[in-house]
């Protein structure tokens, strides 16, 4: 399956650029937005793989949409695209938790790498997300053993491995029944 992308993009011929580069190089492009709102709303219904983000666009930049998307955890990885190459913009893009940058103008061999990248980093990053996720929903879980049967941390752990071993199901899995009816 090809990765998803929304193109956000405030001038019609770079966006329909961009659009057809990707396409032509495998990618789905599953939305096209000109402002910051568009990109949003797009994102919540879609949740790509990554956005390729214009910085100047109206009704919310570039960068306060990109955050947003970043902060909702809605997207797994953006590229903002810019004009600009100045300290400023790069900082600011460093802050929100961009995973790429990219100059205008845009080139077929400068974009495809890049966006490759930022699809896999964002997927490690999601697969990290993931993974601390699971680890405190086990962790909660063994603090309510802990204080239900008066059990030490150890202890704890294994009523929960015994628990998932007979319901043959993971600990993880069996972590979120004990929070959900504790």
């Amino acid at each position: 399956m090809s990765s998803s992308i929304i193109v956000a993009e405030d001038e019609p011929i770079t966006r329909m650029d961009i659009c057809e580069m990707l396409t032509s190089a495998g990618y789905y492009v599953v939305g096209q937005a000109s402002n910051g709102l568009q990109v949003v709303e797009l994102c919540r219904r879609f949740k790509p793989d990554l956005v390729l983000m214009d910085i100047k666009m109206p009704k919310l930049d570039g960068i306060q949409a990109a955050e947003l998307l970043i902060k909702e955890n809605i997207v797994e990885s953006v590229i903002m695209l810019t004009a600009y190459s100045g300290k400023e913009f790069i900082d600011k893009v460093k802050e929100i938790g961009a995973i790429g940058y990219i100059v205008k103008p845009i080139d077929e061999n400068r974009l495809i790498p890049q966006v490759e990248i930022a699809i896999a980093k964002g997927k490690e990053i999601k697969h990290i997300k993931d993974k601390i996720e699971n680890i405190k929903t086990i962790h909660t879980a063994k603090e309510i053993l802990m204080e239900k049967y008066n059990l030490t941390e150890n202890d704890a752990y294994k009523k929960l491995r015994k628990m998932s071993m007979d319901k043959q199901a993971s600990i993880f899995e069996t972590s979120k029944n004990i929070i959900r009816y504790k």
